[in-house]
């Protein structure tokens, strides 16, 4: 039975609407010390070839040998993809030729992966969420590089990636837009980022997108599918995306046939390119490695590593709308990365009533501290308001000492010259204006002096807000706004 199709993610085209089916198959460099086969670094950014052992260069006799650490981030990453971990797999050669692969073959997994089918929660806006579902998670050792511009007729190679451990996570052809794709890699990414076993460094390479993109008219098969090699951009996979569709959908308009094939993206001019064609003809001649035994491990093992994981990003956005009041928007920015999340945290254990302010707490991270942060661009690491000074500031709001707008110049004052808050506001004298007979006397000659506006206040009491903002004023914003309406309106008899 067909499912309904959202009508808003339908593409329009000249013989009716078309439905995107995407499929993404994403590359994770392990977080890891060493490379998967050696014990070679996998530091970034070393000299050429700097990082190569005699296993990555595959010198006759070396033989490989697994990387504990590497199997242990695949299964922390299934356990977070809440995913099947197979408790035995086995390790395959698939065989190719490309100048940057000495063996020549490379070593992954096919028949028998690590990790089996998972599920991915995708929020996608306006309350709305999407299930993705994972097909596999497979370790296997990256190529080298090719490097083409570094002599007029030579090309050289650079073997520091090679061997480095890859998981390779395939989901299925559940997303239905480049959005969906994009929120996608987005959720995916704050995962592996939460669970430390992969950093999500796009510009490194770190982590990038085979893409696959077919069209269909609503309730027909799957149509044929084009894969887009090694894109490195959330923004690039929703823009080869949109690219892709359009151009397949005009193909088949023009009764033409979508060749399988691999293709390229250019994000310089915004299309896709053909790499090469006939992909269902590779026959990649896959056979167990002959080096290595099965990977086998025990159902207590995986549970050690379960009780070690970290709380993940939905379990905490749960946890921060119940025990907060927070609202889903707010609380899916603060989870978002996992140093916002912490800061938050840190700034939560810092109040002095976490029940009466954590929703106040929140609303100054996002607002006041990542708004700055994201104007000066500033890494939240390198914040000059700590943790502390900011719990410090919705204390002293929390408990009445200061108003949200004195809290707000004193945010000011803390960015740019630091300090504590609480001394801050004893040696300046921004304390709140407390006594109700001082209240009352700026209330009474601002009501006095303006007796045209008090007649318009009784007809239309919605206009008491300027009398507030007169005694805000007046006060230099030292005094309480409700307190400051609640007098207003018996004053007025409102």
């Amino acid at each position: 039975m067909n499912a309904i199709v959202d009508p808003k993610k339908l593409i329009k085209g000249a013989t009716g609407d078309w439905e995107v089916v995407i499929g993404l198959e994403i590359h994770a460099q392990v977080t890891s010390n060493a490379k998967l086969f050696s014990g070679a670094a996998t530091a970034f950014g070393g000299a050429p070839n700097e990082h190569v052992s005699l296993v990555d260069a595959a010198m006759p006799g070396m033989l490989p040998v697994i990387n504990a650490e590497c199997v242990a981030q695949a299964i922390r990453t299934g356990l977070g993809l809440k995913a099947q971990i197979n408790l035995k797999s086995t390790f395959d050669r698939k065989n190719y030729f490309y100048p940057d692969l000495p063996q020549g073959y490379q070593i992954s997994q096919y028949k028998q992966p690590i990790v089996g089918e998972g599920v991915v929660i995708v929020d996608i806006g306006d309350g709305e969420s999407i299930e993705v579902g994972i097909e596999r998670l497979h370790l296997e050792q990256d190529a080298g590089k090719s490097l083409h511009d570094q002599h007029p007729t030579m090309s050289f190679v650079d073997l520091n990636r090679s061997g480095v451990a890859l998981m390779e996570i395939v989901s299925k052809p559940d997303m239905r837009s480049s959005e969906e794709a994009k929120a996608y890699v987005t959720k995916l990414r704050t995962i592996l980022r939460y669970l430390g076993t992969c950093d999500g460094d796009m510009e490194k390479g770190n982590l990038r997108a085979d893409v696959n993109v077919s069209v269909r008219h609503p309730g027909e098969p799957f149509g044929t599918r084009c894969e887009i090699k090694n894109v490195n951009s959330i923004r690039f996979i929703g823009q080869a995306i949109d690219y892709e569709a359009r151009r397949q959908i005009g193909i088949l308009e023009d009764g033409g046939t979508i060749d399988q094939e691999t293709r390229l993206y250019d994000p310089n001019k915004g299309e896709t390119r053909s790499m090469r064609a006939k992909e269902e003809a590779h026959d990649y001649r896959y056979f167990p490695d002959p080096d290595l035994l099965p990977l086998e491990f025990t159902a207590d093992y995986v549970e050690e590593l379960k009780a070690e994981l970290p709380e993940l990003p939905d379990e905490k956005r749960a946890r921060f709308i119940a025990d907060f009041g927070l609202t889903p928007y707010d609380a899916g920015v603060l989870v978002s990365e996992r140093e916002s999340a912490d800061f938050y945290e840190a700034v939560l254990a810092k109040l002095a009533d976490r029940t009466r302010d954590g929703k106040q707490a929140a609303n100054w991270v996002i607002n006041e501290l990542f708004g700055r942060l994201n104007k000066e661009g500033v890494a939240i690491e390198a914040s000059p308001v700590s943790a502390d000074q900011l719990a410090a500031i919705v204390d002293l709001i929390g408990e009445g000492t200061i108003s949200g707008k004195i809290g707000k110049d004193l945010f000011e004052i803390v960015w740019t010259k630091g300090g504590d808050p609480k001394a801050l506001v004893e040696s300046l004298g921004l304390k709140q204006v407390t006594d109700l007979g001082a209240i009352e006397k700026m209330v009474d000659d601002i009501v006095a002096a303006n007796p045209d506006k008090v007649a318009q206040a009784r007809a239309k009491p919605q206009l008491i807000g300027w009398f507030v903002g007169q005694v805000m004023k007046l006060s230099g914003g030292k005094v309480n706004p409700q307190a400051v309406n609640d007098l207003l309106k018996s004053k007025l008899g409102i």
